[in-house]
């Protein structure tokens, strides 16, 4: 929408107010009306909100009629894709109201609020399959990046495929092992040591734009909190340095018997020994015996060594999270 574009008549009933701490109950159970197929729980809504930093621009209005929650939007820091200047927009509605005039009085809103909080280019994640895509793509929004979720049931994976990758990964001198068993406290220096293998994992992982990583500090506050140091593996090289990991031990409230496998990587010089392969199993195994059935992960599109082996393992994939771009203004 043109910043000069008014936004349309709404009718007298529907009125626009800002959030409030108190409806995140209501704008849960909203977004799971608005996506059946994405439903969103107050616990990943209170996680997200604790996370973040003091000073950190974010605006949640609400659009209600009649006394229900029917629309929303939002404008904040991406999750990911943080980079300088960016911000995210996001518009919501109920189904029968998607792409009409309260989904176009949204958008002007947010777009309005990141002005404001000085964005220079505007962000939106969606489903590729949602109206809220060509909605904002006939709005000037253009795609950036792809992301492929995909969930593997655990109970169908066959180990024994895979034992020459394991092997080959004993052979080269790398021990799978849990955090918990490396380390005794989670504790200071146990935090740094894992959150620098991370980082220097993440800005090598294959995406449109190089993946920002947080500080230290924002990700002990997001992130080591959460982890379960029994559902995180290191890949231990033979002179003890950390060189891979894979985690698998975020339960997803919205998924019950369903576990979130974020990052798996290996450092470069440790490639070609199926230390990825090893890491993966190793995890899996281990969500099998605390009594999980499903691992879901997402990848970006453009990461095909992961996409390969996720693929090999069983993982199925589903339709991609798109991320679309505007430059503010535009």
């Amino acid at each position: 929408m043109d910043a000069l574009t008014s936004p349309p008549a709404l009718p007298a009933d529907l009125s626009l107010r800002p959030a409030a701490p108190a409806d995140l109950p209501r704008v849960a159970a909203f977004l799971s009306n608005a996506h059946p197929d994405s439903p969103v729980s107050l616990e990943d809504l209170e996680r997200l909100e604790a996370g973040r930093l003091e000073g950190e621009p974010f605006v949640r209005t609400l659009a209600v009629q009649a006394g229900e929650l029917v629309g929303l939007a939002e404008t904040g820091v991406p999750r990911m894709d943080g980079h300088p200047g960016w911000l995210d927009v996001t518009v919501r509605t109920l189904p029968e109201l998607a792409g009409g005039p309260l989904a176009e009085a949204l958008l002007a809103q947010a777009e309005a609020d990141a002005r404001q909080n000085g964005a220079r280019t505007l962000v939106s994640r969606v489903r590729e399959d949602w109206w809220e895509k060509p909605f904002l793509e006939a709005r000037g929004y253009r795609e950036h990046d792809r992301m492929w979720p995909s969930t593997l049931d655990l109970r169908t994976l066959d180990f024994a495929r895979f034992a020459g990758q394991e092997a080959r990964a004993r052979a080269a001198g790398i021990r799978i092992l849990p955090l918990s068993e490396l380390v005794g406290d989670f504790d200071e220096a146990a935090q740094r040591r894992l959150y620098t293998l991370i980082a220097a994992l993440l800005l090598d992982v294959p995406s449109t734009t190089q993946i920002s990583v947080w500080p230290l500090e924002v990700w002990q506050r997001r992130v080591s909190g959460r982890i379960n140091p029994a559902g995180e593996f290191i890949a231990v090289a033979p002179n003890g340095e950390w060189v891979g990991v894979s985690e698998l031990h975020q339960p997803i409230p919205t998924r019950p018997g369903t576990l979130h496998n974020g990052l798996t990587g290996v450092l470069p010089a440790w490639r070609g020994h199926g230390v990825a392969y090893a890491l993966k199993l190793a995890a899996a195994r281990a969500a099998l015996s605390r009594g999980y059935t499903h691992a879901r992960t997402s990848n970006h599109s453009v990461n095909r060594p992961m996409l390969a082996i996720n693929e090999r393992l069983g993982f199925v994939r589903e339709a991609a999270t798109v991320t679309l771009k505007k430059a503010c203004g535009a």
